[in-house]
């Protein structure tokens, strides 16, 4: 079935990958409950660079009993690295901030379809239940093998309405399975948490016994990349897709419950949320880095099963960062957060904002980089203003120069261990959220405190003591040529030389190179002085530093 569109579904989306050399095709037999992640996981446990990681397709899909599954899985399709996620979004890295807030102020209104894709098959009733029917016949994988429960829907639109506006919401939860027309629902509770979480507490208030809910699988990519942002309540996601898309998203009807869903979406589960009683669901390998222990949440009775004939079961790598959930983040809110420190905020002196990624996360930790000699009022408003910007991000905020690479964490704690006074340059601002994380007490009834670090430069220093550029590549260049093993630069690798330095010193620098250290000595030795103490510093003049 097909209807009019202006945006790629998930078949489109992967042929444009596999172009653009960014698909993995495994075809041998790859164990979803044991294999299938672990090995993804590789392209990020493994010393792999960014750009060389990929999305996999996999088209023999067994599980640990060895049954065989008719549909492929695929990992890492929306953000196996940034540039799967700008191949999804269709935009230049530089063109992403302007698309997410023409998508957020101009949202486009979703057209209705009576006929879609995601409804090629109906699986209802009685076909729903036992051995390889209804959810057991979806190969869902394992995400932490050897930690995880069950089988847990992760790459999802989870779409439900407010009963009272009929808003509907898309968020990013999990859910576990546990038996063939049955799921265990995770939505967040904690303040700023899920959308859904709301509509399934005003359910409750009205005396609601159920809450309709559906969970897409395989959404396209527009669709899919509004689920994780946790845009202002309210706001219909669809329409923000659409935004992004710069077209009307395609919607249908769902069959079993009063819900419009993606109608290109891969594979769609219907049904209804139990408002009265919770089932025990987990451990979990979570985003925030930890396994989630065993809680108690929102069953779902699946009421319907509906997909495309060619579905492509669709699955998040997420857990310890870097991670394809984390990915996602990183490309969009580092230019958001940007745009609201500099267009909102008015502070010119941020050049860049960057989310830390390994192990925390990716929000916890946000590093400024600030232009040379931006006002110290300005870099504590930057600060102030990235860790107040979302509740859930920016729990530990550094500013830095722009010599500093924020994705070196060796260079940023060169510089606050050579730039930060902690009793100045340190501010500890207390009653912040907790946000996403481990903490097994009820993370609404808790409360965490925010960190901010000013680590630049507060007066001129010398250079940094590596060679200049032209030194190490020409070094580089043999290096290659003798065959040494490869290299992957780490900044900082070399020095630009800016700071404290004087032209004298650079042609002191270049005499030395060319041999002529003895040029140097002999203009040094008519500077000789009487009566100072070692150590005392000397600047030459012009006329000082010329030999004779």
């Amino acid at each position: 079935m097909s209807n009019e569109r202006d945006y790629p579904d998930l078949h489109e989306h992967l042929e444009a990958l596999k172009r653009a050399g960014l698909l993995l095709t495994i075809d041998r037999a790859i164990d979803k409950d044991a294999e299938m992640h672990p090995l993804v996981r590789w392209q990020y446990v493994g010393g792999i660079e960014h750009e060389e990681r990929k999305a996999f397709l996999f088209t023999n899909v067994v599980d640990g009993r060895g049954r065989k599954y008719k549909f492929p899985v695929v990992v890492g399709a929306l953000a196996a690295n940034p540039a799967v996620y700008l191949q999804g979004m269709q935009c230049a890295a530089e063109d992403v901030e302007k698309r997410w807030g023409e998508a957020t102020t101009h949202p486009i209104a979703p057209r209705i379809v009576e006929n879609a894709a995601c409804q090629e098959v109906v699986i209802e009733g009685d076909a729903l239940k036992g051995d390889g029917n209804g959810l057991d016949s979806l190969p869902i994988p394992i995400s932490t093998p050897g930690f995880d429960s069950a089988p847990t829907l992760t790459a999802t639109n989870v779409i439900t309405k407010d009963p009272e506006s009929g808003i509907q919401n898309h968020g990013t939860y999990r859910a576990a399975l546990k038996a063939s027309d049955r799921l265990v629902v995770r939505m967040a509770t904690r303040a700023g948490g899920a959308g859904g979480y709301r509509h399934y507490q005003k359910h409750q208030a009205r005396g609601d016994k159920e809450m309709p809910i559906a969970i897409v699988l395989g959404a396209p990519p527009c669709v899919a990349y509004v689920a994780p942002m946790k845009l202002p309540i309210d706001m219909d996601e669809i329409g923000v897709a659409g935004g992004l898309a710069g077209a009307p998203i395609n919607v249908v009807r769902a069959r079993t419950v009063d819900l419009l869903v993606p109608a290109e979406a891969e594979i769609v589960i219907e049904g209804f949320i139990d408002t009265e009683t919770l089932e025990p669901e987990g451990p979990f390998g979570e985003s925030h880095g930890h396994i989630a222990l065993e809680e108690f949440n929102m069953p779902m009775r699946v009421t319907a099963i509906t997909h495309r004939k060619d579905a492509i079961v669709a699955s998040y790598i997420s857990q310890v960062t870097p991670s394809e959930s984390s990915a996602i983040k990183l490309v969009s809110y580092e230019p958001m957060f940007l745009n609201h420190l500099r267009k909102t905020l008015g502070i010119r002196g941020v050049k860049r904002v960057k989310l830390h990624e390994r192990l925390t996360a990716l929000r916890r930790i946000i590093i400024l980089v600030m232009e040379k000699n931006t006002p110290k009022t300005e870099i504590w408003r930057a600060l102030q203003g990235a860790s107040a910007f979302r509740a859930d991000c920016g729990k530990i905020c550094i500013a830095v120069d722009e010599d500093i690479d924020p994705e070196n964490s060796d260079a940023i704690f060169w510089a606050l261990a050579f730039r930060m006074n902690p009793s100045s340059d340190l501010q500890v601002i207390n009653y912040r959220s907790p946000g996403h994380g481990p903490e097994r007490e009820h993370e609404a009834e808790r409360e965490d405190a925010t960190l901010l670090m000013d680590a630049t430069r507060k007066e001129e220093l010398p250079p940094l003591a590596l060679p200049r550029r032209e030194y190490m590549e020409r070094a580089g260049k043999i290096w290659d040529e003798l065959g040494l093993p490869k290299r992957r630069p780490q900044s900082p690798w070399f020095s630009p030389g800016d700071g404290d330095w004087l032209p004298q010193w650079d042609e002191a620098a270049r005499r030395a190179v060319e041999g002529r250290y003895l040029d140097n000595g002999r203009i040094s030795e008519k500077l000789k002085r009487k009566g100072l103490k070692p150590e005392t510093g000397f600047r030459p003049d012009e006329s000082e530093s010329k030999p004779k």
